[in-house]
């Protein structure tokens, strides 16, 4: 009886090193829902962010048609949980377990802080570069204001310099660029993926789309190279932090 307890509690450690040695081997990309899921899961987020944002619409909508700031937060939180829960509904359709696995496949995963630093400096030279030749030469990009509705200055940051980045990150690096990388080359699917990402953003200001591709361009290499999507949300948070003081 001991000997087979003795085995039995072998093959159990054995097989959880392996679990852990397969879980480090993983390639990259982590997703296994190909390209067609990760593009129409966007748009699933962005419906179902509309969707969840109607009772806050309906309810915040003083009668000259604006939105209180009730409406522009529970229409934004909306949005927010959109992106973040379809991706991880995906993940979790397509074998992801438990919560920790379903963060993994969409990249929320350990990071090499050296590397991080090396790529998120790069990205964000990269970013600052196209961003001064675009103004410099082509227009002076301008976004609509988005924070005074939100009301309170805490309330601004958890939305616009918390919820957003995360939320966006899991989507349009974790899925969308996920499932694009497993069929295409990574350049194409960067491109791709920031098209899409920078396109949804032209109705808060159409001059601003092209910086912003070229935002999610660099943060779809910096997911690859540095295996993570966190300091993705990371710099996301950065440069969304600077936006908004600077507004």
């Amino acid at each position: 009886m001991e000997r087979e307890t003795w085995e039995t509690a072998g093959d159990m450690d054995a097989k959880l090193a392996g679990e852990a040695v397969e879980r480090r081997a993983t390639p990259f990309p982590y997703s296994n829902w190909g390209p067609w899921v990760g593009v129409l899961g966007v748009f699933l987020a962005l419906g179902t962010g509309v969707v969840m944002g109607i009772p806050a619409a309906i309810l915040g909508t003083e009668p000259d048609g604006d939105l209180t700031t009730f409406g522009n937060v529970g229409v934004q939180l909306a949005t927010a949980v959109g992106f973040l829960l379809v991706p991880m509904a995906i993940a979790a359709q397509r074998g992801a377990a438990t919560v920790v696995e379903v963060l993994r496949r969409l990249g929320v995963r350990r990071f090499k802080l050296s590397i991080a630093v090396k790529w998120t400096l790069a990205a964000i030279g990269a970013y600052l570069l196209f961003a001064f030749a675009y103004s410099l030469l082509i227009v002076v990009p301008e976004q609509e204001d988005i924070a005074d509705g939100f009301g309170p200055i805490p309330v601004q940051i958890l939305l616009i310099a918390i919820a957003a980045p995360i939320s966006e990150e899991l989507c349009f690096r974790g899925m969308l660029f996920g499932g694009l990388r497993e069929r295409l080359p990574r350049f194409a699917a960067a491109l791709i993926a920031a098209v899409i990402f920078g396109g949804l953003h032209a109705l808060t200001g159409v001059t601003a789309v092209p910086p912003l591709i070229a935002f999610g361009f660099v943060l779809a290499l910096l997911y690859e190279k540095t295996g993570s999507v966190v300091p993705c949300i990371l710099l996301h948070m950065l440069n969304n932090s600077v936006a908004l003081l600077a507004q």
